[in-house]
């Protein structure tokens, strides 16, 4: 390319070679010269560029003797620079189109680092000497003490537990390259244990009057997890509160935390899963046989919403009708958030209920939690037949007599709905005294009748009475709308003293009949419509005696 910029220097190449040289033609040669016949301009090969700046405290005072490192790229190597009295500092010779690092340091003071990319090229021709100006580059003291108090969730000094401190902007950069002004920020972070008493210290760090000069300054503290009685479990999971420099300015430099605990302690004190649903802090489906479904020899599993006291934990257990308590033991674990129970060897039998009762102390607010429910022995997929197990009477009018009006109960040897009404009960007897040769059924009761004496639930709310008056439970029962233990009430002109055979039969399969579909159920949700008979001996419950 010919460049005009070459023709203010020939004339006076022309001058030095003689007059006769004349370019009467203009284009910057000399005439009948043949080499060279053109000039051309040369870009420079490796263009270069500065990168300048201030470093400041943050009082705006200069900082003199500050490291200023300079990484150009990937390189390995960097330049290094001191700032001046002023606090400046440059770098020269820098290749244009670079990518650099910058970092700021000095003694007793943040460090701080920031990038930027040196301007390779401005229209035809390539800068030389662009520059990149850091600055004002603003860097805090690190002379400040900060102390927070770690308390326990039970209010107690939370020693030995690892912190971190994070105090930012410890340092600003403001970056003016290529005319897209950027600013930079650093932080601070420290580490720091808490000792016997849960002081944690923080030192080298910025102080709050350092770092409220900047905007949106904050310390940010992560406490670690606290597991006081190292048992694997944590009492409280941490913490990670933040503070504004303003805030420790008006508030000193001690600040107390009190840890929260690992749940929510402001919920109320329940059981939040088990294995026995009627014993949680739920209503929908809570009843539900299969959710309060124990398999014999498996334990009962409880879950707290907070951690139990150690030693307050009291589990109690009884059959259906909670005379006496049945064996079992009851650990806790995970921190006091779990509870198992375990029912002595055969204690839990097939299909028949138990009656639960816990009782235990929150270690976070003190408070006493008190359930009681209900539980069915059995396994979900393994429904059993149902069977008659124990027919008897309280005795009344006559000894060991069955007299017409007294009741007659009939066990299962599973739990069967309890709002269930309407099957009936046939006795192969002869309740009325027929006349010879006269076949059942020509009364109420008989087989061969049409009718028989109704079945009714008896849940047992307390004992079987043996005095009067009669025994309570051991502990107030729940309810669970199914039992083992149905009555009927005989009404037999005759009465039946032969009691070493009592054949009755309980008519589920003529339930269609009467209309009547799927009222009866067994614990495993399967309606019972098949008659269920038993010619077992009926046994005799003795009168309630006055007690003494």
């Amino acid at each position: 390319m010919k460049k005009h910029l070459i023709m203010a220097l020939v004339p006076f190449l022309a001058l030095g070679c003689g007059d006769d040289l004349k370019d009467e033609n203009g284009d910057g040669i000399a005439d009948g010269v043949r080499e060279p016949d053109s000039v051309t301009t040369v870009s420079p090969s490796t263009p270069k560029g500065t990168v300048s700046g201030q470093v400041l405290s943050t009082d705006l005072k200069a900082l003199s003797d500050a490291t200023v490192e300079l990484t150009i790229g990937s390189s390995a190597e960097a330049l290094t620079a001191t700032t001046d009295a002023k606090g400046n500092f440059k770098f020269a010779n820098v290749p244009a189109g670079s990518d650099v690092l910058l970092t700021f340091t000095k003694s007793g003071f943040a460090t701080l680092r920031a990038t930027a990319n040196i301007p390779s090229s401005a229209g035809n021709v390539p800068i030389n000497n662009a520059n990149v100006s850091f600055g004002p580059v603003t860097l805090t003291r690190l002379d400040g003490t900060l102390r927070f108090v770690l308390v326990t969730p039970t209010g107690r000094p939370a020693a030995g537990v690892k912190a971190t401190l994070e105090a930012s902007p410890a340092g600003v950069v403001v970056l003016n390259n290529n005319d897209a002004t950027t600013t930079v920020v650093s932080t601070v972070v420290v580490e720091s244990t808490s000792d016997d008493q849960g002081v944690v210290t923080f030192t080298g760090i910025p102080t709050a009057m350092e770092l409220a000069r900047f905007t949106g300054s904050q310390y940010k503290l992560w406490v670690s997890a606290v597991d006081a009685n190292n048992d694997g479990v944590p009492e409280s999971l941490g913490a990670a509160p933040t503070y504004a420099a303003s805030t420790i300015l008006s508030q000193g430099t001690t600040q107390i935390i009190n840890l929260p605990f690992s749940r929510d302690n402001g919920a109320t004190f329940e059981i939040d899963a088990s294995n026995v649903a009627s014993i949680r802090n739920v209503t929908s489906h809570s009843s539900d046989p299969l959710r309060n479904m124990v398999k014999p020899g498996e334990p009962i599993y409880v879950y707290f919403n907070q951690p139990v006291q150690p030693g307050s934990l009291l589990a109690r257990l009884t059959d259906e009708y909670g005379k006496e308590f049945l064996s079992a033991t009851a650990t806790l674990g995970n921190g006091g958030f779990s509870a198992t129970i375990t029912p002595a060897n055969g204690v839990v039998q097939e299909g028949k209920e138990y009656n639960l009762k816990i009782s235990a102390v929150s270690a976070e607010t003190g408070t006493v939690l008190t359930k009681t429910g209900f539980f069915f022995g059995g396994e979900q997929g393994t429904p059993r037949p149902l069977s008659i197990v124990d027919v008897r009477f309280q005795d009344g009018a006559g000894p060991n007599v069955l007299n017409r009006g007294e009741v007659v109960y009939v066990t299962f040897s599973s739990a069967v709905r309890a709002d269930a009404f309407g099957v009936q009960t046939f006795m192969n007897i002869d309740i009325n005294n027929s006349a010879v040769g006269v076949p059942l059924g020509d009364v109420v009761g008989e087989e061969g009748n049409a009718n028989g004496f109704v079945l009714y639930p008896a849940e047992p709310v307390r004992p079987i009475p043996t005095k009067t008056p009669g025994e309570s439970a051991v502990f107030d029962l729940t309810q669970s709308g199914y039992t083992t233990r149905f009555f009927f009430v005989y009404d037999g002109i005759k009465d039946i003293q032969d009691l070493s055979r009592f054949p009755l039969r309980i008519a589920f399969a003529k339930l269609p009949q009467q209309g009547i579909y799927n009222t009866y159920a067994n614990i495993w949700a399967q309606p019972i419509i098949t008659d269920v008979s038993s010619t077992t001996p009926i046994t005799v419950i003795p009168a309630p005696v006055a007690a003494p």
